[in-house]
Formats: structure tokens, C-alpha cells, sequence
């Protein structure tokens, strides 16, 4: 039988990692109902100057861990030839070259899908912080006006900017590696990735993230996903090991 790649991206990580946990202790400042439960409804948080408080531990809807584009139209994806060989090959082979199975860092935006949370962190030296759960990796977006590195030392997380667009956060990546995964069914990125994210907290609870992927070295034009986040208030993260007693990748033949 063979399986998802959902299944095998499992296999590789869920018995070397545990969830976000500490979800006996209520947290403060969280809207509560009269059941003492969290009130995802209630109006989203704001900051003293009045834009939104995004800070917290979010975890992405369920459904996009494989296919960050599975809700896509046909043709919404539009690959180069060789990329889309690539992706073809990525699935036949049952994501057996995935970097993330090596203990390699994920990388954006399949840091956004993956299923683990990650916690968004203000600070107040002019950056915004997400520290993901998975593989203990981290971003820094710089709210205080830089520009993006002309010439970067490319990195699986890339360098990232951020500034407000009325109360959406709208943040700008660039500087990747050339080996990048988009998703668990693999995606390709390129080095001429340039990475959109526009972050809205429709409410306390839930965050409407979309995405504009241009990468015109792997894609023909463009391409956006919509995703939504849900708030996981009353937890944190834990920690996460990765390639501890694997035994999983070389059973991954696939075709």
C-alpha cells in the first residue's frame, strides 16, 4: 500500500515529538466565557499603539500539511517544466529526499502548514519574532523600516520584513536556499523565491494568513494560498528532537 505523505511526514516526527503542552494553567488577558472556556469570538487584542496584538501560540487549520495548494483551481499552480518533473519525482519517490526527514529546517511558508504550533512574539527593539515548534526554528521580521539584503547569504528561513497595511500585517521574504520545499508533498522553491504573508486577526481566535508564492525560476506566474490559523491559548510549546532513533527512511522506495 502507498501511503499519503501526510502518513509518512508523521512517521518521521511523532515519535520524536510532543505537542504543545501546560493546558492545566489558564492563561491571563485571555477573553474567557462563562464556562471559563477561551472566547475565540471576542474582538481581537490590540497593542498600545493601536494596531493588532498577534502575539500568541497559533497552529494552522487542519487539511494543509501535505498540499499547501490543495485548494487550488487546475492551473492556479503553473510550473516550469523542470519543476514540475521535480514535484512529480518528490511524490513518486514518497518525499524520500525530504530535507525535513534529515532534520533540516523547514523553511517558509511549509513552516506555516506543518502540523505543530509555532508562537508570534512582539517585541520592543522593532522586530517581530515566530518561534516554530518544529525543528526549534525561529524568524525575525524587521519592523523598523530596512530593506531587503540585495545579495544574502541564503538560508532555509530567509530574511523577512514586515510593516502594517491599515491593521494587516504584511511581511516580505526573500534569501532563500535553492533546495526549498513550499509543503510536505514538495513544492519546489527556488533562490528566486519572494515570499508575501499578510497577516489579519479577524478576532481573537483566528488569523486569516494569505500567501503569495512568486517564484518565477519554479512557477510561471504567481500564486496565492488562503489559510487560517486558530489560536491555541491556553498551552505552549515544547520541545522538539528530531532524528533520535530513526529507522523510517529507508523503507521509503516508492517508484
Amino acid at each position: 500500500m502507498k501511503l499519503s505523505t501526510v502518513a509518512i511526514v508523521f512517521a518521521f516526527t511523532v515519535s520524536t515529538a510532543a505537542f504543545a503542552q501546560w493546558t492545566d494553567f489558564p492563561k491571563p488577558g485571555v477573553p474567557r466565557l462563562p464556562n471559563g472556556k477561551p472566547d475565540l469570538a471576542a474582538p481581537a487584542p490590540k497593542k498600545p499603539d493601536g494596531k493588532p496584538d498577534l502575539s500568541g501560540v497559533w497552529v494552522t487549520r487542519a487539511g494543509y500539511t501535505g498540499n499547501i495548494a490543495r485548494d487550488l483551481k487546475p492551473g492556479e499552480v503553473s510550473f516550469q517544466p523542470w519543476a514540475e518533473t521535480l514535484y512529480k519525482h518528490r511524490l513518486d519517490t514518497l518525499s524520500r529526499e525530504d530535507p525535513q526527514a534529515y532534520c533540516v529546517l523547514s523553511g517558509v511558508p511549509r513552516e506555516n502548514v506543518v502540523p505543530y504550533p509555532f508562537k508570534i512574539v512582539n517585541t520592543t527593539n522593532g522586530m517581530i519574532v515566530i518561534l516554530y515548534e518544529a525543528l526549534h526554528s525561529y524568524r525575525q521580521i524587521f519592523m523598523d523600516g530596512r530593506p531587503l539584503p540585495k545579495d544574502p547569504n541564503p538560508t532555509w528561513m530567509g530574511y523577512s520584513i514586515g510593516k502594517w497595511d491599515g491593521d494587516t500585517l504584511v511581511v516580505e521574504s526573500s534569501g532563500f536556499v535553492d533546495n526549498n520545499w513550499l509543503d510536505n508533498n514538495g513544492h519546489p522553491g527556488t533562490e528566486a523565491l519572494h515570499l508575501t504573508e499578510r497577516f489579519h486577526r479577524r478576532d481573537w481566535g483566528h488569523i486569516d494568513l494569505k500567501i503569495t508564492i512568486d517564484d518565477p525560476k519554479a512557477y510561471t506566474k504567481p500564486w496565492n494560498v488562503n489559510l487560517e490559523l486558530a489560536a491555541n491559548p491556553d498551552t505552549d510549546l515544547i520541545e522538539y528532537v528530531c532524528d533520535e532513533n530513526e529507522k523510517d527512511l529507508k523503507h521509503l522506495v516508492g517508484k
